[in-house]
């Protein structure tokens, strides 16, 4: 059975593969593997979930026993592992987590010494040395652990790095949501040095908390914090802080598509940005038209940020992500971040003189419905009655709209998109996919 999945490692909390056996397997995969690219040190961080605890433990040992140094981050974003692991000229940096799940889900993902995902050569790599039995090196050989202090600070500076020096946020009022998640003390931090009044949510972890009733999958909140603040906007961050989305002055929750908008809009106005951006399927048509509008090429990638990366580098283009959340500003960081894209639509207000909802008003978003349908089993889109299904929706929205089933790389989901110029047209039909996928699904 194959381990990864599309961003590394995930599952329930003491099922396969996220038991400490196999974790502990895995570390030591890894280690043999990375170990070989000669400087056979790792990073390890994590979010606030309880199980990070064991399972920081488990891949501590299993990398020691190949014979590879740990340095142990403690509760950090994601986006701040592949920094540090490239600035600290590690080979590898790993992260535990499960991004925007709850608490009962726990995860493994991996990045390389450039701060990028792991290649597809090096997981399967990995997922061949699995199969191996497990050696440990000589006890004068074995790797060493040490944690390092200072690596909140650290981050923070990079992620100011990313604005101009002379920004300054003052007189603006923010409300930070981290989820209760690993951006609970940075991200905070990094908005106040800047200038703004910070009014913190989400900063409180228990171990069983992140994600719950808080951060970009919960935006409920946040809506009403921004609103009883008089905030000029909230930021929601996901439980590794990969992932953001905003709300705006008036209440509004702005998904990624709107914010790469912004972004992009701001790059072309004040840089005279001429490459294009990157969405996935799942990206609102509403995008596609105003980066055209902004006299810009539009690529969709496949679902997940990996893909985003792949077709960015492929284009030689800077700017991209998912509506989910993940922006990838390719110059100012390696990988997705959500304090960093929430900076760059800060920065575009500022430069801008304009509220948040004016500068979304750029973009019409066309009415879009998404339905998770939860599986049991592995369900056949290619069935014959759900491509009919599929296929009558199509016919009824002709050339106004787009239906899209996928089955996600996370979770056990189908998850069936129908977009169009009617909303209530559009959750109609999404209902109506979904019902013949469920009747599929139970066989």
């Amino acid at each position: 059975m194959k381990a990864f999945g599309t961003d590394g490692v995930r599952g329930a909390v003491g099922q396969w593969p996220m038991t400490p056996e196999f974790v502990l397997k895995l570390g030591w995969a890894a280690g043999r593997v990375l170990g070989q690219q000669g400087k056979r040190r790792v990073l390890i961080g994590k979010d606030t979930r309880i199980s990070g605890y064991m399972f920081e433990s488990a891949l501590e040992a299993g990398f020691s026993a190949a014979g590879v140094d740990v340095r142990l981050l403690g509760p950090m974003p994601t986006p701040a592992i592949a920094y540090l692991t490239r600035t600290l000229r590690a080979s590898a940096g790993v992260v535990i987590s499960a991004s925007h799940n709850p608490f009962g889900d726990n995860g493994v993902k991996f990045f390389s010494a450039t701060g990028e995902k792991l290649p597809d050569a090096v997981e399967a790599e990995i997922e061949a040395m699995l199969d191996e039995p497990m050696t440990i090196q000589p006890s004068a050989s074995l790797g060493k652990a040490q944690r390092i202090d200072d690596a909140p600070g650290r981050y923070i500076e990079f992620c100011k790095s990313t604005v101009e020096i002379g920004l300054s946020l003052a007189g603006m009022r923010v409300v930070v949501d981290c989820a209760h998640g690993a951006a609970y003390q940075v991200a905070p931090r990094v908005f106040t040095e800047l200038g703004a009044e910070v009014i913190r949510m989400g900063v409180e972890p228990d171990g069983l908390n992140i994600n719950d009733g808080v951060g970009s999958t919960e935006p409920a909140a946040l809506i009403r914090a921004v609103a009883e603040f008089r905030a000029d906007l909230g930021i929601a961050l996901d439980g590794d802080g990969d992932r953001v989305l905003l709300v705006d002055d008036a209440g509004r929750v702005l998904d990624g598509d709107q914010l790469i908008y912004i972004i992009a809009a701001d790059r072309v106005a004040r840089a005279g940005y001429q490459g294009g951006v990157v969405g996935t399927l799942m990206s609102n048509l509403g995008l596609e038209q105003a980066v055209a509008g902004l006299g810009l090429s539009f690529a969709r990638a496949k679902v997940g940020d990996r893909y985003v990366h792949e077709e960015l580098r492929r284009q030689q283009w800077l700017l991209g992500g998912e509506s989910s959340g993940h922006i990838l500003c390719l110059d100012r960081h390696t990988t997705g971040d959500g304090v960093i894209a929430a900076l760059q639509v800060l920065s575009a207000m500022h430069h801008s003189g304009r509220s948040l909802s004016e500068l979304a008003a750029g973009m019409p978003m066309f009415p879009q419905t998404l339905v998770n349908v939860r599986t049991r089993t592995p369900v056949d889109l290619a069935a014959p009655a759900i491509v009919d299904a599929v296929r009558a929706v199509e016919t009824a929205l002709k050339a106004r709209g787009r239906v899209l089933l996928r089955a996600s790389g996370t979770e056990p989901l189908i998850r069936v998109m129908v977009e169009g110029e009617q909303a209530g047209e559009v959750t109609r039909y999404a209902e109506q996919i979904a019902a013949v996928v469920r009747t599929v699904a139970a066989g």
